[in-house]
């Protein structure tokens, strides 16, 4: 004789604890983390948290800016992301605005931004 629930469920517990939220981990996490304190530092070799800065730049959620050895920043583009390597930390912040145009970036890119007349 089989027992049968009184209802059917076709949720699955899989074993083991759930893992809370961490902005190292999550990208969701290190967009409230960066929000709420305005920037956060991520070190040279954090790989894992700079993939999740870069998609994070690439919808527009914040800006990456590369430390430099004097201590500057410079702004990285999405392109420029994708491709940095370990050797110098970040800092990423939230974006001041929903687009800033630099007066660093080449013409190419400039134009881009431009108001078009119709």
């Amino acid at each position: 004789m089989e027992s049968k629930s009184s209802q059917a469920t076709n949720v699955i517990r899989f074993p083991g604890a759930r893992s809370t939220s961490n902005p190292r981990r999550d990208q969701r996490s290190l967009m409230d983390a960066v929000y709420a304190a305005g920037s956060l530092s991520i070190d040279a070799g954090d790989r894992t948290t700079k993939a999740m800065a870069t998609r994070l730049t690439i919808f527009g959620f914040v800006v990456i800016d590369e430390v430099q050895a004097d201590g500057s920043a410079r702004r990285l583009r999405a392109s420029e992301a994708i491709h940095a390597s370990t050797a110098r930390p970040w800092r990423v912040s939230k974006p001041s605005g929903r687009y800033q145009v630099d007066e660093e970036w080449p013409d190419t890119d400039r134009a881009l931004f431009a108001a078009l007349q119709a």
